[in-house]
């Protein structure tokens, strides 16, 4: 869940991203997991899903680094947080995230999708 203010917008790195709509300073904590928010799927549940709803968990979730057979889906603006090699976030601490520097107000947001998501390169080049 998403602990600042956020809007979703056109982003120059793919698609849409999530940019801030306020200026966070270094070190705030901008994320942090919540089962209200941040839904965990099971894998069978996603495995017997039409494939449309498949489509949209493919894009928008990602395995739980800590619950093995579960997906993560991000009911806000989370799930549309874009990868960056050098990215203004820090979500190497599962369960939290921080802003590794000042990020502006209407700045995009961006993560190291690595950092909770292993192997995710590989995923993006089989579907690139």
């Amino acid at each position: 869940m998403l602990l600042i203010r956020t809007y979703v917008a056109q982003s120059a790195i793919e698609g849409v991203g999530v940019f801030a709509a306020e200026p966070i300073r270094k070190g705030a904590s901008i994320w942090r997991l919540d089962p209200d928010f941040d839904r965990l799927i099971p894998m069978e549940k996603y495995e017997a899903a039409p494939p449309h709803l498949k489509e949209l968990l493919d894009r928008y979730a990602y395995p739980s680094p800590d619950r093995p057979g579960f997906m993560v889906y991000e009911v806000d603006n989370g799930r549309f947080m874009n990868h960056a090699r050098r990215p203004n976030t820090d979500f190497s601490r599962y369960g939290g995230a921080t802003a590794i520097r000042d990020i502006a107000a209407g700045e995009e947001i961006t993560c190291d999708y690595g950092e909770f998501f292993e192997g995710f390169e590989q995923l993006h080049l089989a579907t690139a």
